[in-house]
């Protein structure tokens, strides 16, 4: 059984079934649409919404959060880069592991990916919902409280409220409060929830079932949009800027930078999500790598600027609002270009959306496609040429959370499932490379031998992390075993995985970008919190059942090995 779980498919044969399976997907995407597809997912509610929770913590510092992350997003785009030139077909992550680490690992993968784009999407069409509000409450359009909000913040303005009053309340919280006294009731149940949402789920899922041509275009006129007003954000803004909001530069110290790890993460995550539309892509070989770094960049370089730029403005303690953008230039009273953030916003929101709805459906097809998950989730429509049964699902499945669930909840959840497959796939590349792989590949990760680097960067890493980490040091010290083990597992873990690459690198030479990659982001995922690792493990076992109760039975490359044993 063990052989069967972890049996790897070849290349060839990933590439014969993609063409006898895919066959009846459209492709018409070139290297434009792909960057445009990759900003549209990039640039989304990160910039226009968790930013400002970031910045409020971590103060102007965050910019070089951002710049960390992006380093990690990088050598991990380069290794999704040359996965995508070796194996170009629309599973993404769960196509690579299955050729790197064999299926029960796909499998793994898959079933992250698919929380991973569907928590993506709930955040997203909650932080659409707060900027649509806001932009019809500037047009004096006014919808009631109770259906533009989960109920979760509504029942905690009410917890609030009775116990510190009304006068001890932020801005806020009395607006969630008003929802929680105005809403119509069942059985006196508040009946609240985040109509719109759920609406605009729908209608972007709609927008994708219709056509990959539609939503190209779509995503392209969305992204030429918002790239021009985050350019008139950074380059208006600056006129505004105070240096003495700068100071300090880290208010928080390095404590409050990373515990904005997850929201930064989050507003780098979709640069992946392009590697699904492989079988749409003209040459998926040779676009997918360029596309993939070319909006990884220019979108790090838009963050760092807007972020200091935003801290420059105003004060980073003003910015824990839902609209940071749109705030700052109220706060300077320059209110006009607040409406149009806010307008702008909207839309940039819906492109973001829709590329993470275009992801979801074909991870499942492809999942399908190999007999892990039900035939139905390979149904390519005979019109319009898109997974039809899969992206309803997946209208279905993001849409009803959203209506319920408070965005905080799903920041963190998203990053986990997103640190997991980019550690897999920068694996996987060192893999493709110790077992002669790569030399199909027509993009390569650029070689940097990592024989002594690897080893002497973890030095240099416990003697730094000694001598800056007195605190933390203290910290480990009071804590009890189960604390620790709790808390601080993955940090642990982290160190383990330095030095068990330390001694692999110097014995096979390994690549010392694909190993940087695998570091950088272990080590971002240490600084998550518990509670989304417990969500993350339940998810998990769900999927094993999932797998050993349907998908291992199924498995055309089990059945197909079974066949020839026989023979």
């Amino acid at each position: 059984m063990a052989n069967r779980l972890f049996r790897k498919k070849s290349v060839d044969q990933i590439l014969s079934d993609a063409e006898h399976g895919g066959s009846g997907l459209a492709k018409i995407l070139g290297v434009r649409d792909l960057v445009s597809l990759g900003i549209a997912a990039i640039v989304g509610a990160g910039i226009f919404s968790t930013i400002g929770l970031a910045s409020y913590n971590g103060g102007p510092a965050v910019s070089l959060l951002f710049v960390f992350v992006a380093f990690a997003c990088v050598f991990t785009a380069l290794s999704y880069a040359q996965f995508a030139s070796t194996v170009p077909v629309s599973g993404s992550a769960y196509t690579y592991a299955y050729v790197a680490f064999g299926e029960l690992f796909a499998w793994i993968i898959g079933w992250a990916l698919v929380l991973e784009y569907a928590v993506s999407n709930m955040v997203v069409a909650i932080s659409w919902s707060q900027y649509f509000v806001s932009m019809l409450e500037g047009f004096g359009i006014h919808l009631p409280k109770w259906m533009t909000m989960a109920p979760g913040y509504a029942l905690d303005a009410h917890q609030k409220f009775l116990e510190v009053g009304i006068e001890n309340m932020e801005k806020i919280d009395k607006v969630a409060l008003q929802a929680y006294d105005t809403a119509p009731r069942i059985l006196d149940i508040p009946i609240i929830l985040d109509i719109p949402a759920g609406l605009i789920t729908f209608l972007v899922t709609w927008l994708v079932y219709i056509g990959i041509k539609e939503s190209r275009k779509a995503s392209n006129i969305m992204v030429l949009i918002k790239i021009g007003i985050i350019l008139a954000v950074i380059l208006g803004g600056i006129f505004f800027v105070k240096p003495e909001n700068w100071v300090p530069f880290a208010p928080n110290g390095m404590g409050g930078v990373m515990s904005g790890v997850a929201a930064v993460f989050f507003a780098f995550i979709g640069f992946d999500s392009i590697s699904t539309t492989a079988e749409e892509c003209k040459n998926p070989q040779r676009d997918l790598p360029k596309a993939m770094i070319y909006c990884l960049l220019i979108c790090a370089v838009l963050y760092v600027a807007i972020t200091l730029v935003l801290t420059g403005m105003v004060n980073y303690k003003e910015l824990n609002v839902k609209d940071p953008l749109a705030y700052v230039f109220e706060y300077v009273g320059f209110d006009h270009m607040a409406g149009i953030i806010s307008v702008t916003s909207v839309i940039a929101i819906t492109s973001a959306l829709l590329v993470f709805q275009l992801a979801q459906p074909r991870i499942w097809m492809t999942m399908s496609r190999d007999g892990l998950l039900w035939k139905k989730f390979a149904t390519i429509h005979p019109k319009y040429k898109t997974p039809s049964f899969a992206t309803i699902v997946t209208g279905i499945v993001v849409a009803i959370p959203a209506l319920f669930f408070k965005m905080d909840f799903f920041v963190d959840l998203t990053s986990v499932g997103t640190f997991f497959a980019f550690i897999l796939v920068c694996c996987g590349v060192l893999y493709m490379d110790h077992s002669g792989l790569s030399k199909r590949s027509k993009f390569k990760v650029p070689y940097i031998n990592g024989k002594y680097l690897v080893g002497i960067g973890l030095i240099i890493g416990i003697i730094l992390a000694l001598k800056f980490s007195g605190e933390s040091i203290s910290d480990w010290m009071s804590m009890g075993s189960t604390a620790i083990l709790l808390h601080k597992s993955l940090v642990i873990v982290f160190w383990l995985v330095w030095i068990v690459l330390s001694v692999l690198s110097f014995k096979y030479n390994f690549s010392l970008l694909p190993v940087t990659g695998i570091l950088i982001n272990l080590y971002l995922m240490s600084e998550l919190g518990a509670s989304n690792w417990i969500i993350f493990i339940l998810w998990l076992v769900a999927g094993l059942v999932i797998y050993f109760g349907y998908g291992y039975r199924n498995s055309k490359l089990r059945n197909l090995d079974a066949k020839e044993e026989i023979k």
